[in-house]
């Protein structure tokens, strides 16, 4: 039996050598790369191709696989580095990053470590453009300032075909004497705007109670002219009056106003006796006289 399988095998060892080479090509030549993941091929130690995902083929022995490139987006470890704003504050600034490789054919001949080369880079434009800023701006505008890292960043790893997909500050730290000029700061502010307040507080309360004042003076005017008006007219129908009908006219009404003012001289408060002159009962009687005469 052994001697028979033996026959065999030298019968057909080309065959089964065949066989053999086949299946090393195939499985040399055929490369299946994951989703998350682009292969670098160099040919006689140069690049040759980028393989993407899905079933690739290549030339056994000629072609070799030399880098695995994950394209998954990473992030690198949050850093932190000290920067001077423009107003010679000493800051330091928490940052985290984020990027993935989109051309790894860059990434793998430009850039030895890229985790390295980005927060390296990434430091140095913070401290730039941290240090056109004043402190106040990168409190208040912490957006605008990611925004400008992003671009810078950006522009500075292109060349390694990567993309960096965001750029965070998680903090704003200062030291305590900072802190405490800036509360101080702060407790003058608003010390200084409840001051402000209570000032138009009280021009608003001046300009209105002038304004109350000149309504009086307006309403007084008015009323003042309204009774110069009603003299005016009186004295009018008097003079025609006495144009018409003589100075009868004029006595009767020198007469009526004396009478009137008896009158409201015996109705003020306290009195209880009244000296009327002997010119107020005379004007008594003339009143009565032309009264019955205008009958």
């Amino acid at each position: 039996m052994e001697q028979l399988i033996i026959d065999i095998l030298s019968q057909n060892v080309v065959f089964i050598v065949a066989a053999v080479v086949i299946i090393i090509i195939i499985f040399r030549g055929v490369r299946i790369v994951p989703q998350s993941q682009k292969f670098v091929v160099e040919r006689f130690g140069r690049l040759h191709a980028v393989l993407g995902p899905g079933i690739n083929f290549i030339i056994p022995f000629l072609d070799n696989v030399a880098h695995k490139i994950s394209i998954l987006e990473r992030q690198l470890p949050n850093a932190s580095q000290d920067a001077i704003t423009k107003d010679n504050v000493l800051v330091q600034i928490d940052t985290s990053v984020f990027y993935r490789i989109l051309e790894p054919e860059k990434t793998v001949y430009r850039i030895r470590d890229v985790d390295g080369a980005i927060a390296t880079t990434v430091a140095g434009i913070v401290r730039a453009e941290i240090g056109k800023m004043d402190l106040d701006e990168v409190q208040s505008n912490r957006s605008q300032l990611i925004n400008r890292i992003q671009e810078a960043v950006e522009d500075a790893v292109d060349d390694w075909g990567i993309e960096v997909t965001r750029a965070e500050i998680l903090d704003v730290n200062l030291d305590q004497a900072t802190r405490d000029a800036m509360l101080q700061q702060l407790n003058a502010e608003r010390a200084r705007r409840a001051q402000v307040t209570e000032a138009e507080g009280l021009k608003r309360s001046v300009e209105l109670s002038a304004d109350a004042e000149l309504y009086a003076a307006e309403q007084s005017a008015k009323a003042r002219r309204i009774e110069a008006d009603a003299e005016a007219y009186a004295t009018e129908v008097v003079a025609k009056a006495i144009k018409e009908n003589g100075i009868e006219a004029a006595q009767y009404q020198v007469a009526l106003k004396q009478v009137e003012s008896l009158t409201a001289l015996g109705q003020g408060e306290g009195k209880q006796t009244i000296v009327v002159p002997a010119q107020a009962l005379e004007a008594f009687g003339d009143a009565f006289k032309l009264l019955k005469g205008a009958k």
